[in-house]
């Protein structure tokens, strides 16, 4: 499990496409020494397996599905990714519950300054359309996973063929510690919307008799 706050910036320094895969290859000093082959972390939002360890970065396999799914088949050589370690038993949950588990792509329609001054002050304001099949999990004031990053919802607006335009408030932190600042209008952003809005919907859904009985076991301590 991650929390969505990022601990690094990483660098895409190779990408390997072979039949239906790829090979990853990242810098990132900081988190590398702290890993060990076959530990999580997550890529812009991606879980990945670390492999090929050095003092400096690491390698990670990435398989067709997850190609198709996320936004890491995008990546070229030079761009920035942001990376989280797994959060440890007990540490305080910071974030939100961010599973590395990619629900859709967005795309990225503006990042524009909403206050003047230094960069280290600016407060920005992030547009992106989210697919029609994530709408009813993005509400407002909820969370959402953006390339990794637990974020806040400000505002959400449907617009055509069902999508909605998502509209977030970014602090300065964020902005400079993220690749929120590196992306362009139209790039391609991995989206994960609240796990705890999809167990609620399931729940919603679930025939009667089942909600019934499932509150009648956690009654008798089950």
């Amino acid at each position: 499990m991650f929390t969505g706050l990022i601990a690094e910036t990483g660098t895409i320094v190779g990408f390997e496409k072979k039949s239906g895969a790829a090979r990853l290859r990242v810098t990132a000093p900081t988190l590398a020494t702290q890993l060990r082959t076959g530990d999580s972390i997550a890529v812009s939002g991606v879980c990945l397996t670390a492999l090929a360890i050095t003092p400096t970065g690491f390698e990670a396999d990435l398989l067709d599905e997850t190609l198709r799914r996320t936004s890491l088949e995008s990546l070229a050589p030079g761009s920035s990714v942001n990376l989280e370690l797994p959060t440890p038993a007990g540490t305080p949950l910071g974030g939100h519950v961010v599973q590395g588990h990619v629900d859709g792509i967005g795309r990225l329609t503006s990042l524009t300054a909403v206050t003047m001054g230094p960069e280290s002050e600016t407060d920005w304001l992030l547009k992106l359309t989210a697919p029609a099949a994530l709408a009813r999990y993005i509400v407002e004031k909820g969370s959402l996973g953006v390339n990794g990053i637990s974020l806040t919802v400000a505002a959400v607006e449907r617009v055509e063929h069902g999508q909605v335009l998502v509209t977030i408030a970014i602090i300065p932190h964020t902005y400079a510690v993220t690749n929120l600042h590196t992306l362009q209008p139209g790039d391609p952003i991995n989206l994960e919307v609240d796990v705890l809005a999809k167990y609620a919907e399931q729940r919603a859904q679930a025939p009667k008799s089942e909600t019934i009985t499932e509150l009648s076991l956690i009654g008798m301590g089950f």
